[in-house]
């Protein structure tokens, strides 16, 4: 059994998906088809942009969707469809990219949601007033521990569980900051801030989860082709209303992905297909399941390999 997954904020990247565009009309039309979504030319930005820009989160968020639905389209011109995963999964923002791919949302409105969704997260909290930081050599428990600890009033919660050793917490700055010196009191390996612009998957950005309320009851959302292993829940969901819900309640809810591919190894799942920029979530996978293999599709060489792998 395969599953499809999707890379979240962090695997941007200046030329990302040029080649596949380059490469193949199916894969250009996704950007052609974000760009016009947006009334702007975010492909230009992405292929001959600045880095600083592209990271802005309303710019990363539906820049790395178009990059993943590119691959999954050059996918499909090689014979490949949705279907020959038995699920798909998406780490944060990748969710919405896993919902496009298996055509519960499409790409227009993707794009559109992303866009409203990244600029929501960045509104939700002051510039400075928020951090993230990643505690690695702690599990979940005992990260979950240090951010209630560290919390003193504040807010400082378990916002990613990424894979066995690394857990990101999330919050206002100092108590961030507090998580830090005391994962390392208690042993972690390793405990940094992160360079991001906003606190993410936490109660702060409850201001985001009301506007992205209003953009997904707006938005049609069918049943996905595969079904979808939800981040805040952990196992795979397929009904629409269901969906909506959870995409909400994902804007302060944490990424449970360590479990998400834990459930998909229960299920079956042999093989993971990383399916857009970089290979962040392959190396994540590979330390929560030995067993199963990993295979990321960025390149034109990576979607030929790919679809010769299935016809072998």
């Amino acid at each position: 059994m395969r599953a499809f997954v999707f890379p979240g904020q962090g695997a941007q990247a200046i030329g990302m998906g040029k080649a596949l565009a380059d490469a193949y009309p199916a894969a250009k039309a996704v950007f052609d088809e974000v760009d016009d979504a947006l009334g702007e030319s975010l492909s230009a930005l992405i292929w001959e942009g600045e880095i600083e820009q592209l990271t802005l989160t309303r710019n990363a968020q539906p820049a790395l969707m178009a990059t993943s639905l590119a691959a999954m389209r050059a996918l499909e011109a090689e014979g490949v469809t949705i279907e020959a995963a038995s699920f798909v999964a998406g780490h944060s923002l990748g969710e919405y990219s896993a919902l496009a791919a298996a055509g519960a949302l499409t790409v227009a409105d993707t794009a559109r949601l992303l866009r409203i969704r990244g600029t929501a997260m960045q509104e939700a909290v002051p510039v400075g007033v928020g951090a993230m930081a990643a505690l690695l050599g702690l599990d979940f428990a005992g990260a979950t521990a240090v951010a209630k600890e560290a919390a003193q009033g504040q807010v400082c919660q378990a916002a990613n569980d990424n894979d066995p050793g690394q857990v990101v917490v999330s919050g206002h700055k100092e108590a961030v900051e507090r998580a830090v010196e005391i994962a390392k009191a208690k042993g972690a390996k390793r405990a940094l801030l992160l360079p991001v612009s906003a606190p993410f998957h936490c109660e702060l950005m409850e201001p985001a989860a009301r506007v992205m309320e209003d953009a997904l009851n707006a938005v049609d959302i069918s049943e996905p082709k595969v079904p979808v292993v939800a981040n805040v829940e952990a196992r795979a969901v397929s009904d629409p209303a269901t969906i909506r819900s959870l995409l909400v309640e994902q804007v302060t809810g944490s990424v449970r992905w360590r479990e998400s591919v834990a459930w998909m190894a229960e299920q079956g799942v042999t093989e993971a297909w990383e399916i857009g920029a970089g290979k962040a979530l392959s190396g994540m996978i590979k330390r929560i399941s030995r067993e199963m293999g990993t295979r990321a599709i960025g390149t034109p060489e990576d979607v030929a390999a790919a679809a010769e792998s299935l016809r072998g």
